[in-house]
């Protein structure tokens, strides 16, 4: 019986001792990591290409020159931001829709750019829908272009209500019940940490609907947009 109980004592401090390699790993790599995140945090600023001002006009041109067609409109916008010199290189103009189910809602989304620090897309649908927001990990500005949005935060008994031409701001870490009772389009910003994000986008397909071509085809356009403007020194 000897033998057994040292073999047995042996194995547990073999096992002891790789728990320990691991945590005494992670200690490492969290010691490393925060103050990059820290400063990186700090700075987020500086990897902004999108002007949030820019952005509310361009769109507001968009309807004022063509009304409730959400097609030339969103033709304009693309048009306007890739006429420009420093956004032309970061405006994907491959106009490709794909479903996005999120939140419990569905609506249907063009990227136009997407980077580690900002995203920027059409996102729309013509039947209406309606979910949770999410609880994001940066700033996401909802610029309606045509239709209606409602929102919704516990607590109030009306409520928040987003025509053509206005802004549904969403700070970072905020949540609230969105609804577009019927067709609705809107130009979609998000900046700050956009990585965080796709675990919200992504959940629905996983756990729900199980439609894994668009997955796939969600993935493959973010992953080219996210890797291709990082090669370029776009964070």
């Amino acid at each position: 019986m000897a033998p057994k109980s040292s073999s047995s004592s042996s194995s547990g401090c073999r096992c002891a001792g790789g728990l320990g390699g691991w945590l005494k790993f992670l200690a490492i790599l969290l010691g490393v990591l925060t103050p990059v995140y820290y400063l990186l945090e700090q700075n987020l600023h500086r990897f902004y290409i999108f002007d949030l001002d820019q952005l509310h006009d361009v769109a507001k041109r968009g309807i004022a020159a063509h009304g409730n067609d959400t097609r030339a409109i969103v033709q304009y916008i693309v048009d306007e931001l890739s006429g420009q010199v420093s956004l032309s290189s970061y405006i994907n103009r491959d106009e490709e829709w794909m479903f996005n189910n999120a939140g419990g809602a569905m609506g249907a989304m063009y990227i136009l750019h997407a980077s580690i620090t900002e995203y920027l897309i059409i996102f729309g649908t013509a039947v209406g829908t309606e979910g949770h927001t999410g609880r994001h990990t940066a700033d996401d500005y909802f610029h309606i272009l045509t239709g209606t949005q409602l929102a919704y935060v516990p607590g109030e008994y009306a409520p928040e209500v987003y025509p053509p031409g206005s802004v549904h701001h969403l700070r970072r870490g905020d949540v609230k019940q969105y609804r577009m009772p019927e067709s609705c389009f809107a130009l979609e910003y998000a900046r700050g940490w956009i990585p965080p994000m796709l675990f919200f986008g992504f959940a629905d397909g996983l756990t729900s609907t199980l439609d894994l071509p668009t997955l796939w085809r969600t993935t493959w356009v973010t992953g080219k947009q996210m890797l291709g403007n990082l090669a370029r020194g776009k964070l």
